[in-house]
């Protein structure tokens, strides 16, 4: 993962170049191989580089020599050479990045190439003769990206949030699955999947289920660096792990027919001592060979994190924040062992349904109508989550379940298949990778990675909390904090180190709030009366947890 940072409508190129220096600086943990800039008298462009495809020659921004104009990216164009055949026009190409056919479907297609990428990414073109910015999203948000504008009318954008934060009148997330044009000032959709919709009604087949899984995880193996996977013992990561051993040995770029770099697949796990994640996890690797590494941290280390935790990830979600402290410091180890990519297991649950309150899902209908709510705030959560703790250190996180490709496929199938009301959750995805795994671990019951670590982690946060902050702080809560007040005291304690970094109004309203129960949305909330006075993001609230499911 990279770092942007955009501003178009200065007046001043000199003074406020050096004030996008500081911006920059503020990301540079994304990005601390390399700084370029480029700057004219209507826009200014930093990047921060993380070098994993093309090290020697990559550097941005990039440009089009023959039309001028510039790129900037934060992200990964997975299909970068299959795309170089859509090109009709001869162009100069200056690199070997995946990064830069970007410039050169933009000069061809105009704004309407972005359906055309499979790929995770948040860039700009900019073109210097007509003052025209072009800015755009991936389908998901896997890579982060914030736009705000100022009170002389300046537009800002930033990979994160922290940038540019202090000099923005209004600022929020910039949607995922859009682009904006600087001479209209707007949104404008360009992702408008079917399945998000319309219900769909035809049934899964295993096969190709598996075989586009196969497809996304061999194709996000595109690297110049060593890389590895991270490993928790859960049915997602697992899946993962075992797949890319597949490939390891020969280079994706070279289409398998050059031996790979680094011929071993790394995986990696965090927990406390003793924690079922690490018990798991060891016995994944051993089944598909991998070199392990098992980190543990004790609770105390956890606590001490928060502050950075909460700064790098710029949200004050309990869900996330318990989670990501333990792969915040996972990912400092990683990036001590030499790896800058690693492969996750983000989007499967809520692609398939496999939070454990999804057995109480009222029918086919609802049950996909979660599905798609929880993939569209997903860049708040999960996305946020694996690209904000691992790029706090310089490591980039890849998502192969949310892959365009296999994340169409996937939901595009009848609801009805990925139901678990009477059996284990995500049913249908452990059926198509029968053999794949051991059966202790393709049945695995899920388990959310903040209690997989070691469950007395959030008990100690809870506990922390309830030291902290007081029940008169609570009763309080809406005088302290009028927008998004929180309910709970560990809420109450992350949304205050929260504040301190980031105190506008808009910074606390880039982060989703209201009832849920083992992650759900407000929607799926009121789907039990069992849930009813409870607000807890610990899939142990919910009563199948640990229950005996018959496997059919």
């Amino acid at each position: 993962m990279c770092g942007i940072i955009g501003l178009f409508g200065i007046k001043d190129e000199e003074s406020i170049k050096f004030e996008a220096t500081k911006m920059a600086a503020k990301i540079r943990h994304r990005g601390p191989d390399w700084s370029g800039s480029y700057s004219d008298k209507f826009c200014v462009l930093m990047h921060e580089r993380l070098s994993i495809v093309d090290v020697k020659h990559g550097a941005q921004p990039l440009y089009d020599t023959k039309k001028k104009r510039v790129l900037a990216v934060n992200g990964e164009i997975y299909d970068h050479k299959k795309l170089r055949k859509l090109l009709k026009k001869k162009h100069d190409w200056k690199t070997k990045s995946d990064c830069e056919i970007l410039l050169y479907l933009y000069d061809e297609y105009g704004t309407d190439f972005l359906d055309k990428i499979d790929g995770i990414f948040a860039f700009c073109i900019y073109d210097p003769k007509t003052k025209e910015y072009f800015i755009a999203r991936d389908h998901m948000g896997i890579v982060p990206l914030y736009i705000g504008w100022d009170k002389k009318g300046i537009t800002y954008i930033a990979s994160e949030m922290k940038a540019i934060e202090p000099y923005c009148e209004k600022l929020q997330e910039f949607p995922p699955g859009y682009y904006y044009l600087g001479s209209k000032k707007k949104f404008v959709q360009w992702y408008k999947p079917g399945w998000v919709k319309k219900i769909p009604t035809k049934s899964v087949s295993l096969e190709k289920l598996r075989k586009k899984l196969e497809e996304s995880i061999k194709k996000q193996l595109m690297c110049d660096v060593p890389y590895g996977v991270l490993l928790s013992g859960g049915l997602d990561s697992s899946l993962i792990a075992a797949i890319a051993a597949k490939f390891v040995r020969k280079r994706v770029k070279s289409k398998s027919k050059e031996e790979a770099l680094w011929p071993r697949l790394h995986s990696f796990s965090v927990g406390l001592k003793g924690s079922p994640d690490l018990k798991f996890a060891k016995i994944v690797a051993k089944h598909v060979g991998t070199i392990h590494h098992e980190f543990t941290f004790t609770i105390q280390e956890g606590i001490d994190a928060l502050r950075d935790v909460i700064y790098h990830l710029e949200t004050y979600d309990v869900t996330t924040i318990r989670a990501a402290t333990p792969m915040y410091l996972m990912a400092r180890k990683i990036k001590s062992l030499g790896i800058k990519m690693v492969l996750s297991g983000e989007g499967a649950d809520e692609i398939f349904g496999g939070y454990l309150y999804f057995h109480m899902a009222p029918s086919r209908d609802e049950f996909h109508k979660e599905t798609v709510r929880k993939l569209q705030k997903l860049s708040k959560y999960d996305c946020l989550r694996a690209n904000k703790s691992t790029a706090a250190w310089g490591v980039e996180a890849r998502v192969p379940f949310l892959g365009k490709d296999f994340l169409d496929y996937a939901m595009s199938f009848d609801p009805e298949d990925k139901m678990c009301s009477s059996r284990t959750e995500k049913y249908v995805l452990r059926k198509a990778f029968e053999g794949y795994l051991p059966s202790s671990i393709l049945w695995r019951q899920k388990e959310q990675f903040s209690d997989g670590v070691g469950y007395s982690w959030v008990d100690s946060l809870k506990s922390y909390a309830e030291k902290k902050i007081t029940d008169k702080m609570i009763v309080d809560t809406g005088k302290r904090f009028t927008v998004q007040s929180p309910t709970t005291k560990e809420a109450y304690l992350y949304r205050e180190i929260f504040e301190e970094m980031f105190p506008s109004k808009d910074a606390a309203l880039t982060v989703e709030a209201g009832p849920s129960i083992a992650c759900s949305t407000p929607t799926a909330y009121k789907w039990s009366k069992q849930f009813e006075g409870m607000d807890d993001p610990s899939g142990r609230t919910i009563k199948v947890h640990k229950k005996s499911i018959k496997i059919i």
